[in-house]
């Protein structure tokens, strides 16, 4: 399964997408991908998910750790919405990052629009869990 990181290479930050293939990575930096090999062992993600617990419930308020602009808003109240579905792009400290529903159900508040500069842990866009 690819997942997105942030790495920095020579001072420069890289929103990037890696997966682990056998004994090496595939990542994907601005659409070039690489295989990437170690040296010794690497800790496999998927063990430290496992302790994080997937009995955590999943919260449909969605917000944004830092300050950052909205490139586009590709929801309007009352959609329904699928996890994992990109429902705006954020620009915060010079990227874009797709931001996805964290569950499947209905917007029922935006509190943001395109074009909006936005503040750190403001309430963005609210979903009620369908039932």
């Amino acid at each position: 399964m690819k997942e997105k990181r942030k790495i920095i290479v020579d001072g420069e930050d890289f929103e990037v997408l890696i997966e682990r293939k056998g004994d090496s990575w595939v990542v994907e930096i601005e659409g070039v991908t690489f295989d990437v090999k170690t040296e010794g062992e690497l800790p496999d993600s998927k063990q430290k998910r496992k302790r994080g617990g997937s009995k955590r419930k999943l919260s449909g308020k969605i917000s944004s750790s830092i300050p950052g602009k909205i490139v586009s808003l590709n929801v309007s109240l009352d959609e329904i919405v699928e996890q994992g579905q990109v429902i705006m792009i954020l620009e915060a400290m010079k990227m874009q990052n797709e931001i996805q529903a964290p569950i499947t159900g209905k917007i029922v508040e935006i509190n943001c629009h395109s074009g909006e500069s936005i503040e750190a842990n403001m309430p963005l866009v609210v979903i009620e869990p369908l039932k």
